[in-house]
């Protein structure tokens, strides 16, 4: 059965369509309530991350970027990427130097990243426990923890399948 997938279900089969169009419509709210907006450049670029659930490099972006005439600069993508993870409407991802749309960017929450190996596919899974053991930890040394990114790495349920066969 499809349904939408929830903070880490992107794997899962669901209504890509539906989940493309919450996900802007979350986003455009978003900018609208901290008085930014999606100039053309930065709406096709999130587009472009919203099409599938995987991380994508920013001279990936770039190229679907060209494609879309917007040119073949770097900065135009860099420029265009940054000020969507300054906003919260995607997120970087250090282990594949790429980027992902925020699944969720109307809410605040601390997700940990599970990137697949094989597809490069990535889900956001809820993670404010493991955020919560992290500063208490880090707070045992004295240190307060100001910004933090999980990733883990495997297989998704379709590569895990493929290599089981």
């Amino acid at each position: 059965m499809q349904h939408e997938p929830d903070q880490g279900d992107a794997f899962a089969p669901h209504d890509h369509a539906l989940c493309q169009s919450r996900a802007l419509a979350e986003a455009e709210e978003r900018l609208r309530q901290q008085g930014a907006r999606l100039t053309p450049v930065r709406r096709r670029t999130l587009e472009i991350l919203l099409e599938a659930h995987r991380a994508m490099g920013a001279y990936e972006v770039l190229d679907r970027l060209a494609e879309a005439g917007f040119g073949r600069q770097p900065p135009v993508a860099y420029r265009a990427l940054e000020f969507l993870v300054e906003h919260g409407l995607a997120h970087r991802l250090q282990r594949l130097n790429a980027f992902a749309a925020c699944l969720h960017p109307g809410e605040d929450h601390a997700p940990v990243f599970l990137i697949c190996r094989v597809c490069d596919k990535v889900a956001e899974a809820h993670a404010a426990n493991v955020r919560s053991e992290l500063s208490s930890a880090a707070g045992e040394l004295g240190f307060t923890v100001e910004r933090a990114t999980v990733e883990a790495l495997g297989l998704c349920p379709a590569c895990a399948g493929r290599d089981a066969e």
